[in-house]
């Protein structure tokens, strides 16, 4: 795993142009078998070893408050921009690419200038690990904590670790949730779709929440799993997350994409529905 931010882009250019596969089929998206990477294993099992419901909670507290920092929407973009996300078996190309990939899709399929913006910052969440917090804490897929974790969550296996495997009353099916009590009362493990959804939730309308907060959550809005602590609500919102999950997945495999020539479009769309200056 990658001890400290990147000094600059040039260090990975040229393992990117090798690797990057332009071509990819669908099916070759989101592989966690015999062939993933060893980083990509390594940060599962630190993630589901040490993502405990009191952890989750004691980060929330922490960050929800907003006040690290102050910076507009480009320059979280560009502070971003030297992480390479350790959990990700798809990609190795800059934050701020693949984000600009992910609008990108979305603006060419004539969808609202609201859902092209949730696409440029949905990763934005990210810069909690370049504020010292491990990549464990920042990224991968999300889950409910506080109740039995799915088979569903990839590379389970490794919650045979985490301290919470010890407390009984999270081991149940519904630990301490009840039926249906919807996804607003569920603790989730931590990381940048949490953290992004407190920064940004005042200005984007719901469906735009729904997208940055659970965007990672793959084994309920993928797999199916931890129908029973959904509520109506959530299942309508959920199907805006469906509709966005291709366009963050898939987009990958789209050339590359040019941030300076992009920047004066997107930063009039920011504009649009951001203040200069956002609390984080």
């Amino acid at each position: 795993m990658h001890a400290a931010p990147l000094a600059s882009l040039d260090q990975w250019d040229d393992d990117v142009r090798a690797r990057y596969q332009p071509d990819r089929q669908k099916e070759a998206f989101r592989q966690y078998g015999e062939g993933v990477p060893e980083r990509v294993r390594e940060f599962y099992r630190l993630n589901h070893t040490h993502q405990t419901r009191d952890f989750a909670r004691s980060k929330r507290a922490q960050y929800e408050g907003l006040n690290k920092t102050q910076m507009g929407i480009w320059e979280a973009l560009e502070f971003l921009n030297t992480l390479v996300d350790d959990s990700d078996p798809d990609t190795d190309l800059s934050q701020i690419q693949h984000n600009l990939q992910t609008a990108e899709a979305i603006r060419r399929d004539g969808h609202p200038r609201w859902f092209v913006l949730t696409g440029l910052i949905h990763d934005l969440g990210k810069v909690l690990w370049l504020w010292g917090e491990p990549q464990w804490a920042v990224v991968g897929d999300t889950f409910p904590t506080g109740c039995a974790w799915s088979d569903k969550v990839v590379l389970h296996e490794f919650f045979a670790e985490n301290p919470d495997k010890q407390v009984p009353e999270y081991q149940s099916r519904l630990g301490v949730y009840r039926e249906h009590c919807g996804l607003r009362s569920v603790s989730m493990s931590w990381g940048h779709d949490e953290y992004l959804f407190h920064v940004t939730r005042k200005y984007l309308p719901e469906p735009a929440q729904y997208m940055i907060r659970y965007h990672s959550a793959y084994p309920i809005h993928r797999e199916g799993a931890y129908e029973y602590l959904l509520d109506s609500h959530d299942r309508e919102m959920l199907e805006w997350v469906r509709k966005f999950n291709p366009y963050d997945l898939y987009s990958k495999s789209d050339a590359p994409p040019d941030p300076i020539a992009l920047r004066p479009y997107y930063e009039d769309l920011i504009a649009e529905f951001f203040p200069s200056k956002v609390a984080f």
